[in-house]
């Protein structure tokens, strides 16, 4: 039958995104900038889902610096959020203003149908969490921010995830203080950003005592470390925030350079996705059989 929407309800969603960081084994959720692209994270068999603000704001045309607004944030985690059976994790920024702002936001999250959010402790407005140039805000602030954002989710089990980017502004040491703090201020989860080598990441792990979220995007400040690596660590979930955009666009790039320089498409095909292939993502023969069975339209020669 054509399903329009997930098969597993968002409380389920939850509650095993939960289950799941406490099994002991390494959660993977790639970065998903539209729900096709989450129905092949699916079908490729991966854990979870991500919702990247920095592959939003690039979808939408835009630098990650802050310009995309809840609004878009939300419609777009809730689209993606509801195409797969899988939990939907997404980046929520500096929660788009002031603790109350942050509460509106995990509100408006949770009716979406995202599993959880990551709030982080830069200056509103942010910048990319792997550019020079950051500004955290004082601890007092973040706590504020994080406490708004835990008083204002209905499911208990709608995963608030701290995300300190004090690693580049402040040092390793303030940026495992500042992850206590977020811990007992009420976050579920602690996304360590931008640390630079596996010594930190095993330095975070001993020192912080709840589910650790590593971020492996390219081109930035980490070395990049295997699932091997991480599960090694101790580390709950890994993300990889950019990746299926950079793979898209590096793609689109060279194949619309061909086209321009060859005149024809015809040497791209090989290279292509099939429209077969994208069909079985789209479940086209299953939408086909659900409106043959239920269309009442009668055209007029049949009459």
């Amino acid at each position: 039958m054509a399903v329009f929407s997930s098969r597993v309800t968002d409380a389920d969603k939850r509650s095993a995104l939960r289950a799941a960081l406490e099994s002991g084994h390494l959660q993977r959720w790639p970065g998903a900038f539209s729900p096709l692209v989450a129905t092949m994270i699916a079908d490729a068999g991966f854990e979870g889902v991500y919702v990247s603000g920095a592959a939003l704001s690039a979808d939408l045309g835009l630098p990650d610096i802050g310009l995309t607004t809840l609004s878009e944030v939300v419609a777009r985690g809730g689209t993606i959020a509801r195409s797969t059976d899988l939990p939907t994790l997404i980046d929520a920024d500096t929660g788009f203003g002031e603790p109350m702002n942050a509460a509106r936001t995990v509100a408006m999250l949770e009716d979406a149908g995202l599993a959880g959010c990551h709030l982080e402790d830069q200056v509103n407005p942010k910048r990319c969490g792997h550019l020079d140039g950051k500004e955290v805000v004082s601890v007092d602030q973040m706590v504020r921010r994080l406490g708004a954002a835990v008083t204002a989710r209905r499911d208990e089990n709608f995963l608030v995830c701290a995300r300190t980017d004090a690693r580049g502004t402040e040092g390793l040491e303030s940026a495992i203080d500042r992850a206590k703090a977020y811990v007992d201020a009420g976050a579920d989860m602690i996304f360590t950003e931008a640390l630079a080598t596996a010594d930190e990441f095993e330095r975070f792990r001993g020192a912080v005592d709840v589910p650790l979220l590593a971020n492996m995007t390219e081109f930035g400040k980490t070395e990049l470390l295997t699932t091997s690596q991480l599960q090694d660590l101790g580390y709950n979930a890994v993300i990889y925030p950019v990746t299926t955009l950079r793979i898209a666009m590096g793609a689109v790039e060279k194949g619309l350079t061909e086209i321009a320089e060859q005149g024809t498409q015809e040497g791209l095909l090989d290279r292509m996705q099939h429209r077969a292939r994208l069909y079985e993502f789209l479940r086209y023969a299953d939408y086909n059989a659900f409106d043959d069975t239920l269309f009442t339209y009668t055209r007029a020669e049949k009459r």
